[in-house]
């Protein structure tokens, strides 16, 4: 199957291309390429395929003609970075979604999965929550996941399939690793500080999946019968790893030694607690085995941290932290406000300073 990855060079999209390019998929991508200076060199080698540099607000059904099938990951990724300006987050996460899709659906591509997320369940408390529960985001994020969903899924007929993934909180080793998300964080606090750092009171329920994981089941979904998923929604992940904050403390306090646990002192309760019913997952893809838990991830990032030598200062710094690496490419009128490269930022010069 010829298969279009958009964001393929992200912290997702990084770990996905092998995987589909493994199961012998002809994998092209499609990226604006906003992290291209946030490799993380223990997170393995970039693998390389035929790609288009371009911001998915400005595709158009040309550059999708030719492809089976669209895997839709490019976004802003987490809650910080789409509070940063929600009008941008809406045009890039929901309305680029909807132009990517009505632009896939001209060009005669047959399945689209989009990569949604499980913080479209926001406020959802202490029950398990599954594909059907009402969807209550509490961030612009969140907001513009089911935004999008709703828009795409009306786009879906007999020649072009949609596919919701929404997968729950990521975690493990990228080439384009991310430290803002809950388990990478923690252990590159435990690691560079000997600390173990709760900004919230650790009470809060976050489900959590390995990013192979998180491929594994996109991976299904587009090898699965067009019948067993058009126009489904599916969580990503598994019932039995939802877990509270404090419990991942937990695991990662067992896992790197000498390390202590601390509540900052904001830390209160967090809105978005969710526990998340992964049952319909493991009922229609079959194909989908997960391979990995919260103990073997927090093993493996203590062992990446360590091999690469991670320093507070890299930590700390805003090459791997989403919303402070797009404040740094601001601050120095690389982008412009609306999150688009600015001229000089796209000459030969500065392109070879990038993959430097």
């Amino acid at each position: 199957m010829k298969v279009l990855v958009t964001g393929h060079q992200g912290y997702i999209g990084a770990v996905m291309v092998p995987i589909l390019l493994q199961a012998g998929h002809d994998v092209h991508g499609y990226d604006s390429r906003l992290y291209r200076r946030c490799a993380y060199a223990p997170g393995g080698p970039m693998t390389e395929v035929p790609s288009v540099l371009k911001d998915v607000r400005d595709i158009t059904a040309r550059d999708l003609e030719g492809f089976d099938a669209v895997v839709h990951l490019a976004a802003l990724s987490n809650d910080p970075l789409s509070n940063l300006d929600p009008d941008v987050t809406y045009d890039i996460n929901h309305k680029g979604s909807v132009r990517v899709a009505r632009a896939a659906r001209e060009a005669g591509v047959s399945r689209f999965l989009f990569a949604s997320s499980c913080s479209n369940y926001g406020l959802a408390g202490d029950d398990l929550v599954n594909e059907d529960a009402p969807l209550n985001p509490v961030s612009a994020y969140g907001i513009s996941k089911v935004r999008a969903e709703g828009d795409i899924g009306a786009l879906a007929d007999r020649n072009f399939c949609t596919v919701f993934l929404r997968p729950a909180t990521a975690y493990g080793l990228s080439p384009m690793l991310r430290f803002d998300i809950v388990l990478n964080n923690l252990v590159a606090w435990a690691v560079t500080k000997s600390l173990i750092l709760l900004k919230s009171d650790g009470t809060p329920w976050r489900p959590i999946v390995h990013v192979e994981d998180i491929s594994r089941a996109f991976l299904a979904a587009l090898e699965a019968p067009r019948e067993v998923v058009f126009n489904q929604a599916f969580n990503v992940g598994q019932t039995a790893h939802n877990y509270r904050i404090r419990d991942i403390a937990d695991v990662v306090a067992e896992t790197v030694p000498g390390c202590r646990l601390e509540y900052a002192s904001e830390a209160g309760p967090d809105p978005r607690s969710y526990r998340v019913d992964f049952g319909k997952i493991a009922r229609m893809l079959p194909a989908f085995r997960p391979q990995w838990d919260v103990v073997a991830g927090a093993r493996q990032l203590y062992a990446a941290y360590g091999s690469g030598g991670l320093s507070m200062e890299e930590f700390e710094g805003p090459r791997y932290q989403r919303i402070s690496h797009i404040r740094d490419l601001l601050r120095s009128n690389t982008i412009d406000p609306d999150l688009r490269w600015l001229p000089a930022a796209e000459s030969p010069a500065a392109l070879r300073q990038a993959h430097a």
